[in-house]
């Protein structure tokens, strides 16, 4: 078992600790952890955010757990030196074009939602985010029109292979949940998201055990705040994906709880925490590290197909909130150290 682990910048050395802490507690047999640099911390030791050394490791690697990167001392680089040049290069590099975003309230954490409780409570769903297409991939540029005015331009498009590959990632998820896939696109208005529709609905065609709809981006925000339940998995594009996964997981009551899994076609996946690397509090202990614990059970069992430790990790993650453990980011007081004591203690 061969786990490259990228910590990153700010908080992400904190909280990928923690998780390492219990991935090792677990005794797994030939656990392997080996440690890359990547982002800023990566930039200042060997010039790039994502440096030949660390994609070796990524390559001989099984599954990569990743921290964060970003850096506000970096803000002025030029983009390809920019932190955020790691995550974007790997998901390249290593096909990572899935991208897995589960939301699930804890129970007891109701009132910390925005949400009224008794609709926070239904929140189980799965977000499906294509990653390796759309404008973040697309050509993309400024230049100065005739008339003197600067203009920024990106393109969005998706060939049917791309669709085609992550409909399959999205069907098979709903059949080993509740049978149930909404794909969300913005087919009214873009004719990449007219290709999308028409693609996945080809793709259903395999699979009649799962009850497909559709629903325009726009409506798909509203109604993850007024009736996230009717949701089982939705599988979307790579802006949209980015911007519905961020306001599902406010939706359980904060981004320090939820996990992430990027995958590759066959097992291998790097795993992260959604949120970012906050580096404001970096080095203060304040960081929840539960969402990082929690990549590290998705690890488990996507790339390794462990599905009783994921399990117990999850378990032991359940009980400490429910024991009244609490970050910063959940109105409480309890530190990164202490957290993952707390995980320790109910594994």
């Amino acid at each position: 078992m061969k786990i490259a682990v990228f910590a990153g910048d700010g908080i992400g050395p904190e909280v990928t600790a923690e998780a390492v802490r219990v991935l090792k507690a677990l005794g797994l047999p030939g656990l392997e952890l080996i440690e890359g640099d990547v982002g800023g911390a990566a930039w200042r030791k060997r010039g790039h955010p994502l440096p030949p050394a660390t994609l070796e490791i990524a390559h001989a690697a099984d599954a990569i757990l990743f921290g964060a990167v970003g850096d506000f001392e970096c803000d002025n680089l030029e983009r390809a030196l920019r932190p955020e040049q790691a995550i974007l290069g790997l998901r390249k590099e290593l096909g990572l074009f899935a991208n897995l975003r589960p939301a699930t309230l804890f129970k007891g954490l109701e009132d910390l939602s925005s949400l009224r409780p008794e609709i926070a409570a239904q929140i189980d769903l799965l977000i499906i985010r294509e990653l390796n297409g759309d404008v973040y991939f697309g050509d993309k540029g400024t230049k100065v029109l005739p008339d003197g005015r600067r203009q920024g331009w990106d393109m969005m498009s998706y060939a049917e292979d791309e669709v085609r590959r992550i409909a399959h990632v999205g069907f098979k998820a709903a059949q080993g949940r509740r049978g149930k896939l909404c794909s969300v696109d913005k087919a009214n208005v873009l004719e990449t998201s007219q290709l999308w529709r028409d693609v996945v609905i080809e793709v259903s065609a395999e699979y009649p055990d799962v009850e497909l709809s559709h629903m325009y981006v726009d409506n798909a925000a509203m109604q993850l705040v007024k009736n996230p339940g009717q949701f089982d998995v939705i599988v979307t594009g790579n802006l949209f994906g980015d911007i519905l996964s961020d306001q599902a997981s406010m939706c359980v009551g904060s981004i320090g709880l939820l996990a992430s899994a990027a995958l590759a076609e066959g097992t291998k996946g790097l795993y992260e925490p959604i949120h970012g690397s906050a580096p404001d509090i970096a080095g203060q202990d304040k960081a929840n590290p539960m969402a990082t614990i929690l990549s590290a059970a998705m690890l488990l069992r996507h790339s390794f197909g462990m599905e009783a430790p994921a399990q117990r990790i999850e378990a032991a993650v359940a009980k400490a909130l429910a024991d009244g453990i609490r970050g910063g980011d959940l109105g409480g007081t309890d530190g990164t150290r202490a957290i993952g004591d707390a995980v320790l203690a109910r594994l």
